[in-house]
């Protein structure tokens, strides 16, 4: 079974932090609508729904990726890079400590979970303005002995990796060449976004379906000419936040046999 956890959009997400875009005014009605419809989708594509307490004072809440790397032997609990956001992994901490044994990345280390890919043993981190490379290092140690590869990806022109590239089938990624250097995915198969829809390559892969923002018309005209399955959503007020699809969910198979640890 997927789990896919959520958190609420806070009436405050007006004063999210912001890197890139140019601030804009958020409809929060229809962003809150829009995360129920995304929510829904998860649904429909077979994930159970794990909500996170809200936290209405934490105005980048919703967008949960970024507090927790959760892989099938454990959990990785973030240390976002934007200190205003670092008391988010409390009550995430508290939902995956059900499910995974939990190590942490700590000081100096910043790591935001939007920066971190996974494609079968290899974990892509993008070093970003959130993600530094002493979380890298970290991550490397934690993870390095279960036998998963730790590729650093330095990014540039977006907030994190998976706005520049995401998994979209078996060995194939969805990318924004423009952000990143292309040639450290060597050895798989990448689709480029349409010139202009820069920002088209965050992209969710649940089972046989992708999940793409509505707004990216031509490049899901190409995920489709390929022969995948896309749904779409319109994410357009939660994207002023420089939010996308993968932004609002951490999503990890329930394994049966495995008690929790707090170690």
């Amino acid at each position: 079974m997927l789990l896919a956890l959520t958190r609420a959009v806070s009436p405050n997400l007006g004063a999210c932090q912001l890197t890139h875009a140019v601030r804009a005014p958020i409809d929060v009605e229809t962003a809150q609508a829009q995360h129920r419809r995304y929510e829904a989708c998860l649904e429909e594509l077979g994930c159970r729904i794990q909500p996170v307490a809200a936290a209405p004072h934490l105005p980048d809440s919703v967008f949960v990726e970024d507090t927790a790397v959760v892989l099938d032997e454990l959990a990785i609990v973030a240390r976002p890079g934007a200190a205003s956001r670092r008391s988010e992994t409390e009550a995430v901490v508290e939902a995956v400590a059900d499910y995974r044994t939990l190590r942490w990345i700590e000081p100096p280390g910043t790591l935001d979970g939007g920066d971190v890919l996974r494609v079968g043993r290899v974990l892509y981190v993008g070093l970003s303005t959130r993600t530094n490379q002493d979380a890298i290092e970290q991550l490397r140690a934690h993870v390095e002995p279960l036998g998963y590869a730790v590729r650093p990806v330095a990014v540039t022109g977006c907030l994190h990796l998976k706005s520049a590239a995401t998994q979209v089938a078996p060995d194939t990624l969805l990318m924004n060449r423009a952000w990143l250097d292309a040639r450290r995915f060597e050895g798989l198969e990448l689709l480029d976004v349409a010139a202009s829809e820069p920002m088209g390559a965050n992209a969710l892969w649940i089972g046989d379906t992708v999940v793409c923002s509505v707004a990216y018309e031509k490049t899901q005209e190409r995920l489709v000419n390929r022969g995948i399955t896309v749904k779409s959503l319109d994410m357009s007020e939660l994207a002023k936040a420089e939010g996308g699809v993968t932004c609002c969910s951490v999503i990890f198979e329930v394994l049966t046999g495995r008690s929790s640890n707090h170690a």
